[in-house]
């Protein structure tokens, strides 16, 4: 079960919101390179970064800033012999060329979230082009798919929607309760494992994340298909420590599978 720090990006700054409304923003640092080494050397093996502002303009926003996070993971990478550490980026992803231009500036895996469920032509187009680079992003409520930045509910299930986008190829999906999303209220284990189920792809938890016995409380139903979680809030907060986190889950996962 892999533990993904979420680096918010907005006007440059490293924030978290509730809920998803840009106006109840926190910010949490003014150098979000710096937040992800913080990260890093806290033992995260993956980093999720979203665009905030892309998000809700439709277009890359915060490129300067997801290219020095970019730069620092690289450096720790080297620093430390490792291969690489996977970055995961959403945010106003709307065309194949913006795909193409953050993969190549290094970005692991791209996120598509309301393009996908507004054009998923250009989601099948996407998984074409760039195999086992895009993860699609289904931010619910009540089992329905919002869309533009959390603004619009659409009629879509997300079980439906997910069946159909695997067929496309995506390599996971990115699953937010975005009534729960920094409000550490608890993920929301019931939803995640029916969409689990219902997909062969990996479903990474999004959304709730409080204290460590949320982690547990997934690390027990991780066979169900749940390859990850990103916390946010409760690791800026305080309330999750990610390095004696993930450690858990480490052990948790390797008694499962003993």
């Amino acid at each position: 079960m892999l533990l993904i720090p979420a680096i918010d990006l907005k006007d440059g700054h490293c924030v978290r919101l509730k809920q998803g409304d840009m106006d109840l923003a926190t910010v949490f640092s003014e150098d979000p390179a710096e937040m992800a080494l913080h990260w890093l050397k806290k033992g995260a093996r993956r980093l999720h970064l979203v665009d905030l502002n892309g998000a809700f303009a439709g277009k890359p926003k915060n490129e300067a800033a997801i290219k020095s996070i970019l730069q620092v993971v690289q450096e720790y990478a080297d620093d430390n012999g490792l291969d690489e550490i996977p970055v995961q980026l959403g945010g106003g992803i709307r065309d194949l060329d913006t795909i193409e231009r953050y993969l190549d500036d290094g970005i692991t895996y791209i996120i598509v979230g309301t393009a996908a469920v507004k054009n998923p032509g250009f989601l099948h187009d996407a998984c074409g082009a760039f195999p086992g680079s895009i993860i699609v992003g289904l931010d619910a409520k009540d089992g329905k798919v919002a869309t533009d930045g959390w603004s619009k509910m659409s009629g879509h299930e997300v079980i439906d929607l997910a069946k159909k986008f695997e067929g496309y190829g995506v390599e996971s999906i990115v699953y937010t309760d975005i009534g729960r999303d920094g409000m550490m209220g608890g993920v929301n284990i019931d939803a995640t494992v029916k969409l689990a189920q219902a997909v062969r792809i990996p479903i990474i938890a999004s959304g709730g994340v409080h204290n460590l016995a949320d982690v547990e409380a997934l690390c027990a139903v991780q066979d169900e298909g749940i390859e990850g979680v990103i916390c946010g809030r409760s690791i800026y907060e305080g309330t999750l420590d990610l390095s004696s986190a993930q450690e858990r889950a480490d052990v948790l996962t390797e008694g499962a599978q003993a």
